[in-house]
């Protein structure tokens, strides 16, 4: 299994450095929803503290958690690949401190500096790499319990 990437401790210390001048710090209280599944995707967040649930509904009444992010954990891809959607919910499951970025400066930052930008989609596609494979194996615990239990 790969290992879980924090995205700011995985930049070199320069491109870090120019990145986080565009950060805000934000924070989000107890059970704020962040973004919903087909909203704009024009922003993401590095978690500073507390957690983070993404979500994906099942029905208009029932949500499933896929992955609960904490400390270092970067929050959402969508503002980087088009439709620029986000295809999952993110709630706050404790207060939340981060730091947001706008994704369309960080982009145009992306192509002033083109070996940040290159730093920058290197390890988020880590990042995805390590969430898919967590994800998948999750699948298959839960498809090995509801097959014992007869469900399946």
């Amino acid at each position: 299994m790969t290992k879980a990437i924090k995205l700011l401790t995985a930049l070199p210390q320069a491109q870090r450095e120019r990145l986080m001048e565009l950060a805000q710090e934000v924070s989000f209280p107890e059970d704020t929803r962040i973004f919903e599944v087909g909203g704009t995707a024009d922003r993401f967040w590095v978690i500073r503290s507390g957690a983070v649930h993404l979500d994906q509904e099942l029905s208009p009444r029932q949500r499933v958690t896929v992955a609960t992010l904490g400390a270092g954990d970067l929050l959402g891809w969508s503002w980087l690949f088009p439709p620029y959607q986000w295809d999952f919910g993110a709630v706050a499951f404790s207060n939340v401190r981060a730091y947001e970025f706008d994704g369309p400066s960080v982009l145009a930052l992306c192509v002033e500096d083109p070996l940040l930008g290159l730093s920058l989609v290197r390890t988020v596609a880590e990042v995805l790499a390590h969430r898919l494979e967590t994800t998948r194996g999750k699948l298959m615990d839960q498809y090995a319990i509801r097959r014992r239990s007869g469900l399946l």
